[in-house]
């Protein structure tokens, strides 16, 4: 079954914010693309273009998969109602919540072991100067 990527872009004051939604099998993964103070339909597309393959997405996180009919005023309708619907499902909620903790994890991990290097130099430096020191002239 192949995938299907949905895009809502919508407004944040005082931003524009674009949410990428993947589905693939059963799985939705998410990505937040902040757009900017103005945002065009052309400005869109263009990023789509040039980055979609650079985006990050999120954990997938199971979802049931609707089948839609091909009726093409059934389409419209859903589709002004999505218009009308602000913001993202709680579905893509949930996968960015777990994006944004497992970016923060990764985050603690890489300032923890900073810390610790900058620890383990400065102890070496302290051992150093002991030992100019002791040394004499």
């Amino acid at each position: 079954m192949p995938g299907e990527t949905r895009l809502t872009v919508f407004h944040d004051d005082p931003f524009w914010v674009g949410v990428f939604e993947r589905t693939i099998s059963g799985s939705l993964s998410v990505c937040k693309v902040t757009c900017g103070a103005d945002c065009n339909d052309f400005e869109v597309y263009e990023y789509l273009l040039e980055h979609y393959r650079e985006l990050e997405f999120s954990p997938a996180v199971e979802t049931e998969v609707r089948k839609t009919a091909d009726n093409p005023k059934r389409r419209q309708r859903e589709a002004s109602r999505q218009l009308a619907a602000y913001g993202i499902g709680t579905k893509s909620q949930q996968a960015l919540q777990m994006q944004r903790e497992m970016q923060k994890t990764e985050r603690k991990q890489i300032t923890r072991a900073e810390r610790e290097a900058e620890e383990k130099r400065r102890f070496a430096l302290k051992q150093e100067k002991r030992k100019e020191k002791h040394r004499g002239h």
